[in-house]
């Protein structure tokens, strides 16, 4: 369960172990082999679907540990592979200052689920239960950790439902909540408290969906394998925004 705080902590526990230990060679090769692009002057490497996990997460025939994570099974998509390298960030070809400086001073802070157009308006497109966050190499609580602001997913909630209100809920993924998302989260800034949350292999971090969140920057003492920070998350989709939002 993801406390009132909006996420949680789960282990370390032998089972999450295994799993991390079975997944992190698979990783590995993933990222040698992708063919995706470096963001952040080479410092972070998205990895959308990368990880080649089963249908029921599990990984080199180790299961994922439903039950020590404390969700029921359901279908999930090839894990996120989010990695970062050190000196996290550095500005991205194109990215304007503004941009930077709201990824190095604010974690890129960011809501799940939504998708922007080419004008940068926002709306609802990937509506998903839970987001798991699974760490696969062994970094000091210093390299690029996640970052959540606390409670956020109350606020975020009650301003997405209020901007939706007068529209059919069946349209609700076709909305532009631009205004009502960028008003939340600068809500959020101010009253939620920033949490920088560093976790090992065999442990979990299991946020609510509409949790703010981000990562922080890699200072320089930080300690790391030679991959860097890789964390697989998985975020199941649901069936609407009305669930989403429920």
């Amino acid at each position: 369960m993801v406390s009132g705080q909006g996420w949680h902590r789960i282990g370390p526990d032998p089972a999450i172990a295994l799993w991390a230990e079975a997944a992190l060679p698979v990783a590995r090769a993933a990222i040698a082999a992708t063919t995706e692009t470096w963001r952040c002057g080479g410092t972070w490497l998205v990895g959308l679907d990368a990880l080649p996990n089963a249908l029921d997460g599990s990984i080199a025939g180790v299961p994922l540990p439903w039950q020590v994570l404390g969700l029921r099974p359901e279908q999930l998509h090839p894990a996120q592979l989010s990695t970062i390298r050190p000196g996290y960030p550095q500005p991205s070809e194109g990215e304007t200052p503004a941009a930077f400086a709201f990824r190095r001073n604010r974690g890129a802070a960011h809501l799940d689920g939504l998708i922007a157009d080419a004008t940068g308006r926002r709306r609802i497109a990937e509506p998903h239960g839970w987001i798991l966050g699974l760490p696969l190499t062994d970094c000091s609580p210093d390299a690029a950790p996640l970052t959540i602001w606390e409670g956020s997913h109350v606020i975020l909630r009650g301003a997405l439902l209020a901007a939706l209100a007068p529209y059919p809920p069946e349209s609700w993924g076709a909305v532009d909540i631009t205004d009502a998302y960028t008003a939340a989260r600068l809500q959020c800034f101010e009253t939620c408290r920033r949490i920088d949350v560093a976790a090992r292999p065999g442990e979990a971090i299991l946020m609510h969906r509409l949790c703010l969140h981000g990562v922080s920057p890699w200072e320089e003492a930080a300690t790391a394998p030679p991959e860097g920070r890789i964390i697989a998350y998985f975020r199941p989709q649901m069936a609407s925004v009305q669930d989403w939002l429920a």
